[in-house]
């Protein structure tokens, strides 16, 4: 059964880790770590005068399963919005642990995990990349100043 659970997509989503590194100078720095297996992500990223993701760099030290949510997520992150990660996020959480479709959209690749539904011990290791940008994000917008921050909301 844990077999099905490291399937070839799987392993070709974790091989291929998209802007995989450090930013030089990010607008906002996330990290998370899984505390029962001990992956981590560390986040940077930069946003466009909109609130969208310019820039993106991931450094993702993690389980299979977390390689992979990181790979689809590095695929299709450059241009997100907060909500659109937030909505992700919280689809994801629902797939893993409610039987939810999972995340629609730009996000729709990470519906590969969705049989990690079945290995509780693996969902944080899965969602760590994910935390870990929606945090940099918000840290980043929380950075912009006033009047970016007015113009972004309204």
């Amino acid at each position: 059964m844990i077999d099905e659970l490291y399937s070839a997509r799987i392993l070709k989503l974790a091989a291929n880790l998209p802007h995989s590194g450090r930013l030089p100078a990010p607008d906002g720095t996330a990290e998370r770590v899984a505390k029962l297996c001990g992956s981590k992500a560390i986040v940077d990223v930069t946003l466009d005068d909109t609130g969208r993701i310019e820039t993106f760099a991931q450094d993702v030290k993690a389980c299979a399963l977390g390689q992979a949510a990181a790979g689809v997520l590095g695929e299709s992150v450059i241009g997100a919005t907060v909500e659109e990660i937030e909505t992700a996020r919280d689809a994801m959480l629902a797939m893993l642990k409610s039987g939810g479709e999972g995340p629609e959209g730009r996000f729709e690749g990470l519906r590969a995990l969705k049989q990690v539904a079945d290995y509780p011990a693996r969902h944080a290791s899965t969602m760590v990349a994910i935390e870990a940008t929606l945090d940099a994000v918000r840290q980043a917008l929380g950075r912009k100043t006033p009047d970016t921050r007015t113009r972004l909301a309204g």
